[in-house]
């Protein structure tokens, strides 16, 4: 048991942890579901759904505010115009995190996390695409 120990490290320095946990947040609101370890999964959900919050005050100090975490522009304006608008009436609980297997080489348990409402936002294609002729 480690008592009195804030945050998980993952055996990386304070800056290899930053990058680690900003790419993981930059590709869960580009994908809007991601499958990582259960351990990183719950490192990056408070902070993404922190920066959703940020998302959903919508002013210029939010915008630089995530963009001092998520350099990306394009996924900066998607969680400003897709993502934050959807949880205009909520108070929290974006995310959810839905254990799924252990990992084939390592045996680390890995998780899904996803947004709540992740079936209404990402249509689903019925059937085979069309072929082009």
């Amino acid at each position: 048991m480690n008592h009195k120990v804030a945050t998980r490290h993952f055996g990386r320095t304070a800056n290899q942890r930053k990058a680690l946990l900003r790419g993981l947040v930059s590709s869960l609101f580009e994908h809007q579901r991601i499958e990582t370890t259960l351990a990183r999964a719950k490192a990056i959900k408070s902070i993404a759904e922190e920066l959703v919050t940020f998302g959903k005050r919508g002013d210029l100090h939010a915008k630089r505010m995530v963009l001092s975490y998520i350099p990306n522009r394009t996924v900066v304006s998607k969680l400003f115009s897709d993502i934050a608008p959807r949880f205009a009436d909520k108070n929290g609980g974006y995310l959810r995190i839905v254990q799924t297997r252990q990992r084939v080489n390592d045996r680390a348990p890995m998780a899904i996390i996803e947004f709540v409402d992740y079936e209404k936002a990402v249509p689903k294609t019925e059937g085979k695409p069309e072929e082009k002729k």
